[in-house]
């Protein structure tokens, strides 16, 4: 197919694109950061939830546009990130598509390399990690992978910037030269060639300018989406019902589907070629390989997990309390004196300069005291995670419980993510294959306490009712989840696919990639977050200095006071909560001091510590916060997200008024 240069919209003009392949693991991202650093943009590939990254890089004088594909371990229709991968570099050509593959794990990577070559788009091979595999006594020989292949192939280390240039230079020269396409067994490649000549006989245009052979590939593979392309081209009908006929020769003879057959060779290729070019040294097994087999082994795993999250709410608690202490202890000496001053000079100390007050001052002290301090270093414990391979290593290990729930271990990956924020999680289960997966993955993401609602945990029940209180509400949150999964599974007839993933030792975090994960994420929540702190802060200060607010307690009355056995301002609180999680404690701070006076700032000075359960309880429950909302519309539809929102509300309510009762009267 050609791909000798086309401009694209995302990027203007440039000297060449590049697209960026790889499974999620390899370190793709990475090598994409380090081309491209801020210049980025992010857009839905058409008609699908799937995003493209788009960045530009500079080299040799050159402008070079990069297209940094979803990650996928094959191409072809499985999942939306598999098709899209694969649409991609076929309805939009690169000039080069840059392949990274993992060093320590060539093997399993090479099949989405072959199937590059099966397209006959220009190919760069980025051997990744290898500084990971000489650790465990790999060494990959790039002269003889590449002979292999009959493509350059370049080692590298992005973290590091470790043959990136050498990558860039490659490209250029190797830009618009169609692959050499892999050999596969006598059977295979007798079919290939016999479907092809026929795809040539019928002076076709096919479909995305493929090359005939590729073309044939995907035919024998059964690929449907391009089976309907040439079915409504002239002649289309004899080429399909040649491949049919080629494909059932080979069923005969080799005892298979050449459907299957074919990927099995492609396997098997995949196989000969990663061990021609492996050398293998002696050496000790080192201790990342001895901690990760630890990790992975139900009796030690399941114990260390235990004891990892502990640390981690241990940690978010303490470290995440000092910070707030600071916050708040800066702000009331430097930052509210003059402000107050201020807005009392231009506005007055009357109901317009004290709404002033709710939004610039007390609603910004609560975000730096209660939110912030526990959203970023939770951000950064997860980056930690991530690029440690820890979060493999869990999905692995909670794969068989993962599948009593409905879903794969890889789905806890989705979980995690989702303990930070909600949003990208429910954006992850894109990848999982069928809606049934979608819905079940969607709704226990919602039950997965976001760091906004690990704030509130944290920093409400922990800090002012003993850690006992904060933990016991993760775990209360963990057993409905659970709960939830297993009757959805129920529910929702059907099964979930076999794990597949890439399993590879523990790795050192790199700093720089932990800085950057850490900053990015907590960018994106600031830049979101402040601005609905301050404009709640300004609506709940214009209701309370008007006196409305106590006309939306009545309604709540049967509910908080009478089930819940809440004070008041604790649901109208928990209404604001609607737009941020963390909101409900920091309205209920600011709403309080202004009830009760600035010895409310302590939040037992007016609720009792079963009340702060309940409450902290409730809020890590219910309804997700509109961002969740509106992202479930979009994937699920909104009927779905209504009944997601309805099931969470009535879950939240009952399970806080049995707390309550349980707490109250020992039952």
């Amino acid at each position: 197919m050609s791909s000798c240069h086309t401009p694209t919209q995302h990027f203007g003009q440039t000297d060449l694109t590049i697209a960026l392949a790889g499974n999620p693991n390899v370190g793709k991202s990475s090598l994409f950061n380090r081309l491209t650093g801020a210049n980025v943009e992010t857009a839905n590939y058409p008609g699908k939830t799937v995003a493209l990254n788009f960045g530009v890089t500079h080299f040799d004088g050159k402008r070079i546009g990069v297209v940094d594909l979803p990650g996928a371990y094959a191409l072809g229709a499985q999942s939306e990130d598999q098709w899209v991968a694969r649409q991609a570099v076929l309805e939009d050509p690169p000039d080069a598509v840059v392949a990274i593959a993992d060093a320590t794990n060539l093997e399993r990577n090479l099949y989405l390399i072959l199937q590059f070559l099966d397209l006959g788009l220009p190919l760069v091979v980025a051997v990744n990690l290898i500084d990971e595999a000489a650790r465990t006594g790999v060494e990959i020989d790039a002269a003889r992978l590449s002979r292999s292949l009959h493509v350059p192939v370049v080692p590298t280390i992005a973290t590091r910037g470790k043959g990136v240039d050498q990558v860039l230079a490659t490209v250029e020269h190797l830009a618009c030269h169609q692959s050499t396409a892999p050999a596969y067994d006598s059977e295979i490649q007798a079919a290939v060639d016999a479907l092809a000549r026929t795809i040539r006989a019928a002076n076709i245009e096919p479909p995305y300018g493929l090359a005939p052979r590729a073309l044939a590939i995907l035919l024998l593979e059964e690929d449907a989406w391009l089976a309907r392309s040439v079915e409504q081209m002239p002649g289309g009908a004899a080429i399909l019902a040649r491949a049919r006929e080629l494909s059932a020769a080979i069923e005969t003879r080799v005892g298979e589907p050449l459907s299957l057959h074919l990927p099995r060779a492609r396997h098997e290729l995949a196989r000969a070629v990663a061990r021609d070019a492996q050398i293998q040294h002696v050496t000790r097994e080192p201790l990342s390989v001895k901690l990760w087999r630890w990790s992975i082994q139900p009796l030690t795993g399941v114990p260390t997990l235990i004891a990892v999250l502990v640390a981690l709410f241990a940690f978010l608690f303490s470290a995440g309390g000092m910070l707030a202490e600071s916050f708040a202890g800066f702000w009331e000496t430097f930052i509210s004196p003059p402000m107050q001053a201020l807005i009392a000079s231009v506005l007055g100390n009357g109901a317009l300069g004290k709404i002033a007050l709710w939004g610039l001052d007390a609603g910004i002290e609560a975000a730096l005291e209660i939110g912030i301090p526990y959203v970023l270093l939770f951000y950064a414990v997860l980056a930690i995670l991530e690029d440690s391979g820890y979060m493999n290593s869990i999905a692995f290990l909670l794969d068989a419980l993962m599948r009593r729930l409905g879903l794969h271990g890889r789905a806890v990956i989705m979980l995690l993510a989702g303990a930070g924020c909600n949003v990208p999680a429910i954006m992850g289960t894109r990848v999982l294959t069928t809606r049934r997966e979608r819905i079940i993955a969607s709704t226990l993401v919602v039950l997965t306490p976001c760091s906004a609602r690990i704030a509130v945990i944290a920093g409400g029940a922990a800090f002012f009712a003993g850690w006992q209180s904060g933990a016991a509400i993760l775990l209360a949150a963990l057993a409905l989840l659970i709960a939830a999964g297993i009757g959805l599974n129920y529910l929702l007839r059907g099964r979930s696919d076999d794990l597949v993933m890439e399993m590879f030792p523990f790795r050192v975090p790199t700093p720089s990639v932990i800085a950057r994960k850490t900053w990015y994420r907590f960018k994106e929540f600031l830049f979101m977050a402040l601005p609905i702190v301050l404009v709640g802060s300004f609506a709940m200060g214009a209701l309370y200095e008007t006196g409305l607010v106590w006309l939306l307690s009545a309604p709540l009355a049967p509910i908080v006071e009478g089930w819940l056995g809440l004070p008041p301002i604790a649901g109208l609180t928990l209404i604001f909560a609607t737009l941020r999680k963390e909101l409900a404690l920091q309205f209920l701070v600011t709403l309080a001091i202004a009830q009760y006076g600035a010895s409310a700032n302590d939040l037992l000075s007016f609720m009792t510590p079963h009340q702060l359960f309940v409450y902290a309880l409730v809020n890590t429950v219910y309804i997700p916060c509109i961002a969740t909302f509106a992202v479930l519309s979009k994937e699920l539809g909104t009927r779905t997200a209504l009944g997601i929102a309805a099931f969470t509300i009535t879950l939240a309510v009952a399970v806080g008024g049995v707390a309550r009762y349980v707490l109250a009267y020992g039952i």
